[in-house]
């Protein structure tokens, strides 16, 4: 076998998926995920470090939402950023993986071990969106409750777009999102990014 194969990790990703999906997520073995994969273990951790970062392992969304935050204008304000920046991450980082995405999810739900692991990872999220808003100028105090409110934005857009059978993408769940909070808090819509040309985002998002 050689040394790299490509598409490997894909390969043992869909494995493990479905592996998962007709197991179970602990009656699952590295060993029959390369089985299934037509790899060998050494190319399994080659990409993973163990069976968990089948899921969470290529995680890049807080350091896609640290760039964002980076390169927003300095003008707008800060919801604007946040509902631009999660119609973005939605558009090209979740929609294309939908299926994938869904899948997972099933799993995830069914075992606790992954369960608390997403909440690490919806943490790390919080926090760099957090930070980010502190190198932008706003005070910790303001900075933590942006952030407070962009991961529960998130995770309701994200929750209520696995779940949709119309397949509509998911920064239509993002802007539904944001106007269901605004309703609650009694907030005015502002200019937002969504009823707006986007021809400043930045490109460089994945």
């Amino acid at each position: 076998m050689p040394r790299w194969t490509p598409g490997a990790r894909e390969r043992l990703r869909t494995a493990a998926l479905e592996l998962f999906a007709e197991r179970g997520f602990s009656a699952t073995t590295v060993p029959d995920i390369v089985d299934r994969a037509g790899l060998t273990r050494r190319t399994f951790f080659r990409h993973f470090s163990d069976k968990r970062e089948v899921f969470f392992g290529d995680d890049e969304v807080p350091a896609i939402a640290t760039r964002l935050l980076a390169e927003a204008p300095a003008d707008l304000p800060p919801m604007v950023i946040v509902q631009e920046g999660l119609r973005t991450l939605g558009e090209r980082r979740f929609d294309p993986r939908r299926a994938e995405i869904r899948a997972a999810r099933r799993v995830i739900d069914a075992e606790p071990a992954l369960l608390e692991r997403d909440l690490r990872k919806q943490a790390d999220l919080r926090r760099a969106v957090r930070d980010g808003f502190v190198l932008r100028g706003a005070d910790p105090v303001t900075a933590e409750t942006i952030a407070a409110v962009t991961a529960e934005v998130f995770q309701t857009a994200l929750l209520t777009w696995l779940d949709d059978t119309r397949d509509a993408p998911l920064a239509e769940h993002v802007d539904a999102a944001v106007d269901r909070m605004r309703t609650v808090l009694g907030v005015s819509r502002p200019r937002s990014a969504s009823s707006t040309p986007r021809t400043d985002r930045p490109a460089s998002a994945p």
